[in-house]
Parts: C-alpha cells; sequence; structure tokens
C-alpha cells in the first residue's frame, strides 16, 4: 500500500471540494452520512481551534479523511473518519486511525493532558454501526463504550394534541432578537450534556446560515416573558441522505424550573404537528441509550429505533503508543 497523511489546521478550498464529494460517495454507498453535522459545519465554516484535519492520499487520489478535535482534557480527544468505498479494505482505514492516534497523543504531551493508557483516550464515532468500522477498531484495540440510538415514527400516525401548561404560549424564533436567551436556557438545560450544553453564539449562527435553518420550524415557549423551553426542528433533503426528505427533533430542551410540567412533550408534539403540516411523512431523533427516560418518552409518542451510532475508545496499551511519532 503505497499512502500517505496530510495533517492540517486549515484546508484549502480545492482539499474541502474533495473531501465532501468522499463524503457523499461514502453516504451513498453506507446509506448513512460518515461524519457529523459538527464536523460538517467545520469543513465547511472553519471555527475550532485546535482541531486537525487528516488526509490520506493513495496514488490515484484521496483515499480518507480523519478529523481530530483534542480540545476536552477530562474526555478526551475525539474524532471521525471515512475511507472512500473503492479503497476500503486495503489498508487504507488502519493507516489513517494510526496517524490520528499518533497525533492526539503528540499533542496530549504538548499540552500535558492525560495520555493512553489512564484518562483522555481517543474516542471515535461511527455512524450507522457499520460492520467496516468494528472490524477497524477491534484491529486497533478499541471498545465499544457508548451508543446512540436513532428514533423515528411515521408523521401519518395519529399523535394527538399538544397541551401546554397552564400560563405558557409559544411562538416562532426570531433571527436577531432570541440568541441570548437560547443560549441560557440551552446551558441550563444541558448541564449535564456538554455536547449540547456548551454551545456558543457562534455555533448558533453557524446553524443559522446553512440551508436547512427556517426560523418558523423553531419553537420558543415563555412564561410570561422568561423563556423556558424550546423544540428546534429539522427538515433532512433527499441529497446523500439515503431517504426522501425527513424530519428531525434537532432539539428538546427544558428549563429546569419546568421539569415534570409535560412542557417537553408538548413542546415535541407541536413540532410534530409542525412537520407533518409541511407534507413529510416520517421524522427521526438522536437519544442516547444510556437514557432510557428519554426513550420510553419517545416511545409513548410513537417513536422506535431505526439505526445506531456508535462511539468506540482506545483501551489498548501497546507500547509504540506511549510517546508521539
Amino acid at each position: 500500500m503505497n499512502a500517505h497523511v496530510l495533517i492540517r489546521e486549515r484546508l484549502g478550498d480545492d482539499e474541502v471540494t474533495s473531501v465532501l464529494g468522499l463524503v457523499e460517495a461514502a453516504a451513498e454507498a453506507d446509506g448513512v452520512r460518515p461524519l457529523n453535522e459538527h464536523v460538517m459545519l467545520h469543513l465547511r465554516y472553519g471555527g475550532d481551534t485546535g482541531a486537525k484535519s487528516f488526509l490520506l492520499y493513495a496514488e490515484d487520489g484521496l483515499a480518507g479523511f480523519a478529523h481530530l478535535d483534542p480540545t476536552d482534557p477530562v474526555e478526551g480527544p475525539s474524532g471521525e473518519l471515512v475511507i472512500s468505498p473503492p479503497h476500503r479494505r486495503r489498508g487504507f482505514g488502519r493507516r489513517l486511525l494510526d496517524a490520528v492516534l499518533i497525533e492526539s497523543i503528540r499533542l496530549a504531551a504538548e499540552r500535558s493532558l492525560p495520555a493512553i493508557p489512564g484518562g483522555g483516550r481517543l474516542r471515535l464515532w461511527a455512524h450507522g454501526d457499520h460492520p467496516g468500522a468494528s472490524r477497524l477498531a477491534a484491529s486497533a484495540g478499541f471498545t465499544r463504550v457508548r451508543s446512540l440510538w436513532q428514533m423515528r415514527r411515521s408523521l401519518y400516525a395519529e399523535m394527538g394534541a399538544a397541551v401546554l401548561p397552564e400560563g405558557v404560549q409559544i411562538r416562532a424564533f426570531v433571527p436577531g432578537k432570541d440568541e441570548a436567551a437560547w443560549l441560557t436556557v440551552n446551558a441550563r438545560a444541558f448541564a449535564h450534556h456538554p455536547e449540547q450544553g456548551s454551545w456558543t453564539l457562534d455555533d448558533l449562527d453557524q446553524r443559522e446560515k446553512e440551508p436547512w435553518f427556517d426560523p418558523a420550524g423553531f419553537f420558543l415557549a415563555f412564561r410570561d416573558s422568561k423563556l423556558v423551553g424550546f423544540h428546534w426542528t429539522k427538515i433532512h433533503g433527499a441529497d446523500g441522505h439515503g431517504h426522501d426528505a425527513i424530519g428531525e427533533v434537532y432539539v428538546v430542551g427544558v428549563d429546569p424550573d419546568e421539569q415534570g410540567s409535560g412542557l417537553g412533550k408538548a413542546l415535541t408534539l407541536t413540532g410534530l404537528a409542525h412537520l407533518r403540516a409541511r407534507g413529510l411523512s416520517q421524522v427521526m431523533l438522536y437519544v442516547d441509550e444510556e437514557n432510557p427516560v428519554a426513550i420510553r418518552v419517545y416511545e409513548s409518542l410513537g417513536f422506535s429505533r431505526w439505526d445506531t451510532d456508535v462511539m468506540y475508545a482506545d483501551y489498548s496499551t501497546a507500547p509504540w503508543r506511549g510517546a508521539p511519532a
């Protein structure tokens, strides 16, 4: 195998175009997108200080791409990688993964962060629980540590009416007006979920620039003039997703002071009714496998498990990983 890896902090326009083409080819082959929304936003807009992009080139062009975010000193660095369909089962995945591992250890040593073994292990997401990802993870000493369910339901089926708690009213998000209040409630609602609760104004602004963003599907719940909850819906197009247009319960958040009031269910139903009114036939959402309370709520609303994203962590104690190369 003749291949080399380039590591970049910023990709040039031509490199971004090549990576996006690889991502689309993988999505078409696998029926699931290989990179999450956060990585796709980084590709298009940049903005993740310290993040690294890995370009794996074979003799015939770009064979693979990986993203490494080394900024979490507690949970450890996280990453995602994808190999183009024509280059699979030829050792390119392991070549790319080894490059990511070596760089993650180098960065940990540079920043005096915990290295492998111990805290700060490299974590990798595999979307769709692809068997190729499982084989690659096992070959490199990675262990399955987390599963994220994708759940779906038909929008043709009965769903019931939204019943708001007394004194609560709902209106749509207004860009340029509601960002600060939303960020405050989002942080409170997801205080124990840093991937969501740590969003900044830049994170929100990036999504407002996306073609799918529609404030009419972004519902805010107010008690008097205080924002107390929200349901942000999303519509995925047919391009590259392996399915027709589908709605998503993108994120539902309720201020802790309103927990138990039924507001979360009312907001969810409000969003589902909106997606149905847009002519969509199905809706999806993501929920952590280790959150049985949320799973039961969604099952009560007619959702069932559809697919799984898996996180692997490096628990290997191989000697070569003790220091950066």
